[in-house]
């Protein structure tokens, strides 16, 4: 702060200088009229000052050049300070006779310097040698526990800070205790100092010293100068520990860093507003400004991965979360620049959410992947994409925020046959639910064009139903259902089972169509053994065909296999247990019933997996029947 400034400041009307003080216009002289005091009362008064003073005094006594007043006897200096407020009274009267009292002034005014000098080592001693008792953790937890004591203008020492501590009681801990006791020290002091007009002295020590320590914290926690062209240089790696370190600086910052320094300097400066503003403006703005601007940095950086948003979020998550402190602490003009930076962090930190989101959208629509999953399985875009999106919606609120005022999507991106949903228009949805909707279509669209790739069409159906039933799983098992909700997911649902009728229409048809559409119906044993013919050759290759596939999600494997079965089996077993005696003998029978019921069911129970389960089939077979054992090589081969 320049010099004009600080001096305008320290001598505005409530912290007067010596000279403005004594001036004999003040009219605030009345309150002890010059004749309520004769010339011995004078000078009884000045004497008695100077006897504590003088002893005091470091230039004239070596016990006071080594000795604390304070830490000596709190008493004696509380007595100190009540002589310097007489002698300060005096001097008030001496002034308006300046003829009469002129040497008596000059004494006092002699003896309020000295005084002054002891009162600057003391504030001094006490803020250096307390540097641990008010740290701001330590101030922070005292003034939870305490209220701030009230100033009182006429000094009234009656009420001495040993008393204080005492009706505290045994609720607060030694560290505590001596905390409280140096804050209420340094008040003493300060009121005394400012009262005499030696505002700037006192002010210019305490800046000193608390600055240091607000310096010294901000650095302890990681946060130091840096340009952006460094921040653009940097790893990620190394970039990602400064957000861990910035994320944790944040949370101790607001708690306990300036939270606990403008409790001390409101405490201390209690009794001027102006004084209070600036002590902590120049004390805590340059190091708040450094803490909230690095986000912007962050923010601005050329280019982040899109999956680094969630740090992204991080940040604008925890600036939002102290936003009521920040306006709380940082409220006075003078640190208005630290609000405006940090507002400034949070309008650039929800450009680079939007600009992150764009990307993750482009990542998807640009993925050119053409190679076929395995039996048709999930595709590694789907499962990065749900994840994504599920983190994303941790942060569902804060995103609300960003993404409130951004435009909705371009629809027009998209093939129309995606874009039917007749209910957006009659009752539109919140932003951010929209928006999560929109990126979900975009990856079924995607999904859509790489099921093309598939050479069997019934494994596209397979491919189309597996990704989105996991589509619709993690939306299920996350807060992603609240912002979709309900309809959203019974619609979804209703095109997984479309999907997986297509693949079991496709896959199984010529299957149970190589079953007569009357299975008890009679029939010549030509015409069973044909049947049975028909059956085993179709079983063989749809089984040999759908091994391999793949369905993960068990509640879909399962439906699927229950489908297939109610279709299959049944109709079979019914077919099998009439027609068995129709092919003729033992010999017939072998060679064309080659499945009974239960390895068909055996068989259909293996499927989805991806693999051959070879040893629960052979287990489960000879314990059902020798009919098995026939058919495992054709189905192997």
């Amino acid at each position: 702060m320049p010099r004009k400034g600080m001096r305008s400041l320290c001598f505005s009307p409530k912290t007067q200088s010596f000279c403005e003080s004594m001036s004999p216009s003040r009219t605030s002289l009345s309150s002890t009229p010059r004749r309520g005091f004769s010339k011995s009362m004078i000078e009884q008064t000045i004497n008695a000052a100077a006897t504590i003073i003088m002893k005091w005094d470091a230039e004239t006594s070596a016990y006071a050049r080594v000795t604390s007043l304070f830490y000596e006897s709190k008493r004696e200096a509380m007595q100190f300070i009540r002589s310097v407020n007489e002698l300060q009274k005096i001097m008030h009267l001496l002034v308006s006779d300046q003829d009469s009292g002129s040497e008596k002034l000059i004494q006092a005014q002699h003896l309020m310097q000295i005084a002054m000098k002891r009162l600057q080592k003391e504030f001094y001693q006490i803020l250096s040698m307390n540097r641990a008792h008010l740290d701001p953790e330590s101030v922070s937890t005292r003034s939870s526990r305490t209220s701030t004591r009230s100033s009182s203008s006429d000094y009234d020492y009656d009420g001495s800070p040993e008393n204080e501590i005492r009706a505290v009681g045994d609720s607060i801990s030694e560290v505590e205790e001596v905390s409280s006791m140096a804050m209420s020290d340094l008040k003493s002091i300060a009121d005394c100092m400012i009262a005499s007009g030696y505002a700037k002295e006192c002010i210019h020590i305490y800046k000193i010293i608390r600055k240091s320590i607000i310096d010294e914290g901000i650095y302890k926690l990681g946060i130091e100068k840096i340009s952006s062209s460094q921040i653009n240089k940097m790893e990620w790696d190394v970039l990602d520990l400064k957000i861990n370190d910035w994320l944790e600086a944040v949370k101790i910052s607001m708690r306990t860093l300036f939270t606990g320094e403008k409790i001390l300097c409101d405490h201390v400066f209690a009794s001027s507003d102006s004084i209070r503003e600036s002590c902590f403006a120049e004390i805590s703005k340059e190091g708040a400004t450094l803490l909230f601007g690095f986000p912007e940095l962050v923010a601005k950086t050329k280019k982040l991965p899109s999956e680094k948003m969630f740090r992204v979020l991080d940040m604008y998550t925890a600036i939002s979360e102290y936003w009521q402190e920040i306006e709380t602490i940082f409220s006075f003009e003078s640190t208005s620049t630290v609000q405006l930076q940090a507002l400034n962090s949070l309008v650039r930190l929800s450009e680079s959410v939007r600009s992150l989101l764009t990307d993750f959208e482009s990542t998807i629509q640009k993925d050119s992947s053409k190679a076929v999953i395995p039996g048709g399985g999930l595709h590694p875009l789907t499962i990065y994409s749900m994840n994504y999106l599920t983190l994303l919606d941790d942060y569902s609120n804060i995103l609300t925020d960003i993404i409130s005022d951004w435009p909705p999507p371009a629809k027009s991106s998209l093939p129309e046959s995606f874009l039917n949903n007749p209910d957006s228009d009659e009752s539109p949805a919140p932003a951010i639910s929209v928006r999560i909707a929109w990126l979900i279509l975009v990856l079924l669209c995607k999904l859509d064009g790489k099921a093309k790739h598939y050479k069997d069409v019934s494994l596209s159906y397979l491919f189309l139903a597996n990704n989105l039933q996991h589509v619709i799983s993690r939306v299920r098992t996350s807060n992603l259902q609240y912002l979709l909700g309900e309809e959203w997911i019974t619609k979804h649902e209703a095109k997984v089972s479309l999907f997986a009728a297509n693949y079991e229409r496709l896959a199984w048809g010529h299957v149970f169509a190589s079953l007569p559409e009357n299975p008890t119906a009679s029939m010549s044993p030509g015409e069973a053994k044909e049947c049975f013919r028909k059956f085993n050759s179709s079983f063989e290759e749809a089984n040999r065909k759908q091994i391999s596939c793949i369905v993960p999600d068990s509640k879909l494997r399962h439906d699927i296999k229950v489908s297939i079965g109610r279709k299959l089996v049944a109709v079979y077993r019914e077919f099998y247990n009439t027609h068995k005696s129709t092919v003729g003998d033992d010999r017939s029978v072998r060679l064309f019933v080659r499945f009974s019921p239960e390895d068909v069911r055996n068989y259909l129970s293996d499927l989805f997996f991806g693999t051959v389960n070879r040893s629960k089939s052979s287990s489960t077979s000879s314990s059902t029947s020798s009919h098995r054992r026939h058919v495992q090589s054709p189905l192997r081969a």
